[in-house]
């Protein structure tokens, strides 16, 4: 089982829609860690963690997001960033 690190940057209408909580609750379903972040200009950021093939899975919900949000893109960014304990929403 292959673990990795992957921080995506989510951009659209995906502020003040509930995308934070379901993105947590979506990863810690998948048995992922990391976080949700609300980024000034309007984006989120993601960091997850876990089995390759979750995080994988995650970023395909990520493209959609949740009904509530509308998703124009989903950047994906290296990182060396590790959460090892829960899906925080920031």
């Amino acid at each position: 089982m292959t673990m990795v690190n992957r921080m995506f940057v989510v951009s659209g209408r995906v502020q003040g829609v509930g995308f934070r909580y379901q993105t947590a609750h979506y990863g810690l379903t998948l048995g992922l860690t990391g976080h949700a972040k609300n980024l000034t200009n309007g984006d989120v950021e993601v960091l997850a963690c876990g089995n390759e093939q979750k995080v994988a899975e995650f970023y395909e919900w990520l493209k959609k997001g949740p009904r509530t949000a509308y998703v124009e893109s989903v950047k994906e960014i290296e990182t060396n960033l590790v959460t090892e304990r829960d899906f925080a929403i920031l």
